[in-house]
């Protein structure tokens, strides 16, 4: 199906939305325990998302011989993803957190070859020596930049690697619950992690301040709620291309939302990384895409 203009401007909005999280993030996290601050996030993300589902007549009940399924899920998608990716974000720039973490695709890539012995084309090939050119760059920036932080790069190198196995786990798995609940209870078993987390390696806990309170309210109701929702209701009918131009900008929209709202400054690593991603990303999910359509065409 074709992407109407309605569909175009909620993919629109969709990735300027998770896009300007990654600064937002970072002033959340900036004087503020990460994994209490992303609890407070999912907890009220939840909550909204619980009440969405609801008010659109969706059901929360899930089958006593899918539990096992939704944690399995929860793990590697939910769990390893928000634990590292926000103890990464207060280690790192916004816009190099934001490159870091769309590496997904790649790593997607690399365990459905690993794992699952995927084959893969040359192009998917080249998208990865672009994306592991790219994060060398960026790792070299970190190591010789004096408040850089190889420790936050790696964190979110293996955050984005456990969504990769995460999306490759949520392809190869076969469920009857509703996309939208089962997205509600894997938020749900990932809060008690968090808050382990919280306790056991944060110090430092207080009330939020006004700004901190706005980027959770962001982060709860816009990502958590909304975007998921808007992302579940539009990928049943959108075009492979749309959606992996829009996870392609996601990083962007970081890296100049974070020099606009924080006055960051990337270097030339940063810019060249994008250039790297961008053509790893466009070689792993748009140039099959197209090959596939010109064969069907020529068929």
């Amino acid at each position: 199906m074709s992407l109407d203009r309605r569909g175009l401007v909620l993919l629109v909005i969709l990735t300027l939305a998770w896009g300007i999280n990654w600064p937002i993030m970072k002033v959340g996290v900036a004087h503020f325990p990460a994994m209490g601050f992303r609890l407070l996030c999912m907890a009220g993300g939840l909550a909204a998302l619980g009440l969405a589902l609801r008010i659109r007549g969706d059901s929360l009940y899930v089958p006593r011989s899918q539990w096992g399924t939704v944690v399995r899920l929860a793990l590697p998608n939910m769990v390893v993803w928000h634990l590292f990716a926000i103890c990464a974000v207060k280690m790192l720039s916004s816009g190099r957190a934001a490159i870091l973490g769309y590496t997904m695709p790649i790593w997607a890539v690399v365990w459905g070859l690993v794992l699952y012995r995927d084959r893969i084309g040359v192009s998917a090939w080249i998208g990865i020596a672009c994306a592991l050119a790219g994060t060398v760059l960026l790792l070299s920036g970190e190591i010789s930049a004096l408040t850089g932080s190889p420790a936050g790069t790696l964190l979110m190198l293996v955050a984005a690697a456990g969504w990769g196995f995460g999306t490759q786990l949520m392809k190869r798995t076969q469920t009857d619950v509703p996309i939208g609940t089962l997205t509600f209870w894997m938020l749900a078993v990932t809060l008690p992690f968090l808050g382990a987390g919280s306790l056991l390696l944060e110090s430092g806990w207080r009330m939020p301040t006004l700004v901190e309170w706005g980027a959770i309210a962001y982060n709860a109701v816009v990502v958590f709620a909304y975007c998921h929702l808007v992302w579940f209701g539009l990928a049943r009918s959108l075009p492979p291309v749309v959606s992996s131009l829009s996870i392609m900008f996601i990083p962007v929209v970081g890296v100049f939302s974070g020099m606009w709202m924080l006055g960051e400054q990337p270097h030339w690593q940063d810019y060249a990384a994008i250039v790297l991603m961008f053509a790893s990303l466009s070689s792993v999910m748009l140039v099959p895409l197209v090959l596939r359509r010109l064969r069907g065409a020529m068929n």
